[in-house]
């Protein structure tokens, strides 16, 4: 029979897919012997049973029933007694930390009866009737389903019927009015009473859990993260340990190493006299960890000691949740904290330096999405003038928008292209859409390991929490600054999360500290720590990768740059930018010509243009390979539009005059050259062969650019790529072409030119003929660009604004296709062009020139895929060399596991 129930003292950390990764934790704080109460988990196969058939798999309960007697055993108590009851809290655990999206139900096993015998026990009646409150509500929304806000506003009435602020200033008589208040919400909602029954409790709650990995929250957190959604998640059922007994108790959450900066020191919350569902939610302003130490340093130190151990166990940052029931310190959680871009490569060079991980282990636990957070811009200091508020520093970076206070509205100003700044008093799990669609996140209470700044952390968005001097009036629709100032609804702000602060307007923009210093090896003062642990990490990616880092350049600023940031050469210049601006009207000339003699004149005047643009890239990537694209898109696209033609045109009829000759011969040739899906028509290799005199024109200007650069001493490689080639003849009729024009030139400057000839791959006909394209070609560059509009059919102009969200949204795709490579089309695609191509041509170069050359995932692929070089963006270069070497640590780690 398969097993659905383990205890804690059965599991390890190397369980989590299993246990989930909160019970392979709380297993692995066991075996090192450390104080975590009690308990079990049911496995993640236990729910991916349920959520399959709808029922509990067969003899979950009695594997259930049996850990919950041992359990009982152990401490001398039965769940929910009358007197002392033993009481359990039900707690999700996904593989995968999932902070806040699926459910939670603590105090189980309190009723009518047994909240006496717990008020008895503990000495404390307020305490008991604050934990059944408690239990009703959690119960009520989540198993029940009734609206978590009808139990919030009945308790907002309540308190402000006593004219209290906080809920440690209700009595034991308001609890205990609450919960009837609570019980009858919950029959007139649901026509069913709240269960009195102990072990109803227990299973509706096991199974509410279950229920809610597939909950709206969970699904919109999974596709934002990338979380497969057939994994399930974990249940741990744990003996409750109480936060709320008083003074010399409390709950908190700690991490080893500051999450916001990396630097070593404890950091985090804590909350005397309060369950730790406080302190994540940010309801109650939390004080400093620090503070733990003088309200009691027996606690203190021994969290301490508890905290270095993990660290060195787990070898990295962990974050913690532990109560103090009574003096009495537990242990109820760890993990490997989220971090920011900022802490995860100061912590990496650290724990490197420490000699807890290695050099690789440390470029392993950076990434490049990281990198690129730490590459954006950052407010400009001192043009910010005096901040309107300032808080927690949860999660850095800067960002700009219009204040926003409910999530419905940030989603759906964000999808009419506005940049919002989502304002609450504090986050819950119900905010994550107006999270992910805000530019920033503020609150006026919470602190670093409140609800809101977690999540933002681990999605990379800006925040600051714990605002003080803010009052947010979610009602009124603004906000209020210490000194008065009201800022209303739709007011722009500008939230620096680095610094904590928020100001009226939009601050200008810098460059960050990391561009800085890989532009021109400046270091910050202030950013030394970062700016030297990216250095550490892209030295060692370059020492390990096997892959070229090459850029997507079209001027010589843009070439010079790229090899400022570590390019190795351009892996795609685009001939058609230089074409644009006072060039236009040339191409118009040529496209205009009556006569080959007026277009061959116009292709003459454009010759010496393209040399010069030619001669100055070669001359920034001097010695290195710089890969030049002939023409490519339709010339329609250098003509004006048909439309707006024939109405000028017919506006000046209409006033009775004539209309402009020039006007008029355009038009004629707009309309002859008119396409009805123009990407897919004269463009490319086509154009050149069918316009006389086009491809020799661009051949030529390459050619004496290059043997310009050899008389000058310098060591130009320049290739000559020819795009949207389907068939082998097309590009054998270019490249001989191609070689006439290079012999001629060779032959005029007396000096021998020969530039390799090559194509891009961005049809699926040049993918599955590659090996015949490789007869004739020396390289390949695919095009993923286009190789993905062709293979998906999809428009790229069209389809991301119509209905792109939509596929995203249903999870057609957890990703654009054209952000991250579709591995299973056309990277199968890309698979069969270098296995067949290589076949052909044992020799032949291959690399990628598309957008996902600077993508972290498909760098990984494409190192797979046998490539040689990727090109992106000059800004996304150093991106692509920091994932082309934890690709090959990938591949290293695969073949020694193996």
């Amino acid at each position: 029979m398969v097993r659905h129930v383990y205890d804690f003292t059965e599991g390890g950390r190397d369980m989590a897919g299993l246990l989930g990764g909160k019970g392979a934790n709380l297993a692995e704080m066991t075996r090192l012997g450390l104080p975590v109460p009690p308990g079990f988990t049911l496995t993640t196969e236990a729910c991916r049973a349920f959520l399959a058939t709808g029922g509990e798999p067969a003899g979950l309960w009695e594997e259930v029933s049996a850990h919950l007697s041992a359990l009982e055993a152990s401490a001398g108590r039965l769940l929910g007694q009358p007197d002392d009851p033993l009481l359990l809290s039900v707690r999700s655990g996904a593989r995968f930390s999932m902070p806040g999206m699926m459910e939670t139900i603590l105090d189980i096993g309190l009723n009518d009866d047994s909240v006496l015998g717990l008020a008895k026990a503990s000495g404390s009646e307020r305490f008991a009737r604050d934990s059944y409150r408690r239990l009703v509500q959690m119960f009520g929304s989540t198993v029940m389903g009734v609206d978590a806000a009808s139990f919030e506003h009945a308790l907002a009435v309540l308190k402000g019927s006593r004219g209290v602020r906080d809920d440690v200033h209700l009595t034991a008589t308001d609890l205990a009015g609450l919960v009837e208040t609570y019980k009858d919400l919950i029959h007139r909602e649901t026509g069913e009473h709240f269960p009195q029954s102990p072990a109803e409790q227990l299973r509706r709650a096991v199974l509410a859990v279950f229920e809610s990995w597939n909950g709206e929250r969970a699904r919109l957190y999974r596709r934002r993260e990338h979380i497969a959604d057939d994994l399930g998640t974990a249940v741990n059922v744990q003996r409750m340990v109480f936060g709320n007994l008083g003074s010399d108790s409390g709950s908190g959450v700690a991490f080893t190493r500051d999450p916001a900066t990396g630097r070593p020191g404890l950091y985090g919350d804590y909350l005397p006299d309060a369950q730790g569902e406080d302190v994540v939610a940010g309801i109650r302003n939390t004080v400093p960890l620090s503070e733990l130490e003088r309200l009691d340093p027996t606690s203190y130190a021994r969290l301490r000691t508890h905290m270095e151990t993990l660290e060195r166990h787990y070898r990295d940052l962990c974050d913690i949740e532990f109560t103090i029931e009574r003096g009495m310190l537990w242990m109820l959680q760890t993990r490997v904290g989220k971090r920011t871009a900022e802490a995860a490569f100061v912590l990496a060079a650290e724990l490197a330096d420490e000699g807890l991980i290695t050099p690789d282990e440390a470029l392993a636990r950076v990434s490049g999405e990281g990198l690129a957070r730490l590459m954006f811009p950052r407010f400009d200091a001192s043009a910010a003038g005096t901040a309107l508020a300032r808080g927690v520093p949860a999660s850095p970076g800067a960002a700009v928008g219009a204040v926003v206070f409910d999530t419905t509205r940030a989603v759906r100003r964000a999808a009419a292209g506005e940049k919002v700044v989502l304002v609450r008093q504090e986050t819950t799990p119900d905010d994550l859409p107006g999270m992910i669609a805000a530019q920033a996140v503020l609150t006026s209470r919470g602190g670093k390991t409140s609800h809101a700044a977690v999540v933002a952390r681990g999605m990379g968005k800006v925040c600051v929490c714990g605002a003080e001097e803010l009052t947010v009036d979610t009602g009124a629709r603004r906000l209020t600054t210490a000194d008065g100032t009201v800022v209303e609804e739709g007011t722009v702000v500008s939230v620096d999360g680095s610094a904590g602060a928020v100001y009226a307007g939009s601050v200008p923009l810098v460059d960050s500290a990391v561009i800085r210093f890989l532009e021109d090896g400046r270091h910050d003062e202030g950013a030394r720590g970062v700016v030297d642990a990216v250095a550490r990490a892209l030295s060692r990616a370059d020492t390990v990768r096997r892959l070229e880092v090459r850029a997507n350049a079209d001027t010589p600023e843009d070439a010079a740059r790229a090899r400022r940031f570590g390019a190795q050469g351009v892996g795609l210049c685009r001939t058609e930018h230089m074409f644009l601006g006072e060039r236009r009207k040339l191409v118009e000339r040529m496209i205009l010509a009556g006569t080959d003699a007026a277009r061959d004149r116009a292709l003459a005047e454009l010759l010496p243009l393209q040399r010069r643009d030619f001669a100055g890239i070669l001359e920034a990537m001097d010695g290195l390979p710089v890969t030049i694209r002939l023409l490519d898109p339709p010339l329609h696209e250098f003509l004006p539009d048909l439309t707006d033609l024939a109405v000028r045109i017919a506006a000046a009829e209409a006033r009775g005059g004539e209309a402009d000759a020039h006007d008029v011969d355009m038009l004629t040739a707009v309309r002859r050259m008119h396409e009805e899906n123009p990407m897919l028509g004269l463009r490319g290799v086509r154009l050149g062969l069918v316009v006389p005199g086009l491809v020799a024109m661009q051949v030529r200007a390459i050619g004496e650019a290059v043997a310009g650069r050899l008389r000058a001493g310098g060591a130009p490689r320049a290739e000559i790529m020819v795009p949207l080639v389907g068939d082998v003849r097309e590009l054998r009729l270019v490249g001989e072409e191609v070689r006439r024009v290079l012999a001629d030139v060779s032959r005029e400057s007396g000096v021998t030119v020969d530039c390799p000839v090559g194509t891009m791959i961005e049809l699926p006909r040049a993918a599955l003929t590659a090996g015949r394209i490789a007869e004739e070609a020396e390289f390949f560059s695919f095009g993923t660009n286009d190789l993905t509009q062709t293979t998906w059919g999809f428009s790229r102009d069209d389809v991301e604004a119509e209905f792109f969200s939509a596929y995203l949204d249903k999870g057609v795709f957890p990703v654009s296709p054209f952000e991250t490579l579709d591995r299973d089309g056309v990277g199968r695609l890309v698979g069969i062009a270098v296995a067949e191509g290589r076949a052909t041509r044992p020799d032949l170069t291959i690399g990628v020139c598309g957008e996902h050359g600077g993508d972290p995932d498909s760098v990984h692929f494409f190192h797979g895929a046998g490539l040689d070089y990727v090109s992106c963006s000059p800004f996304r270069v150093p991106v692509a060399r920091l994932e082309a070497g934890r690709a090959a640590l990938g591949e290293t780690a695969g073949s020694d596991s193996g």
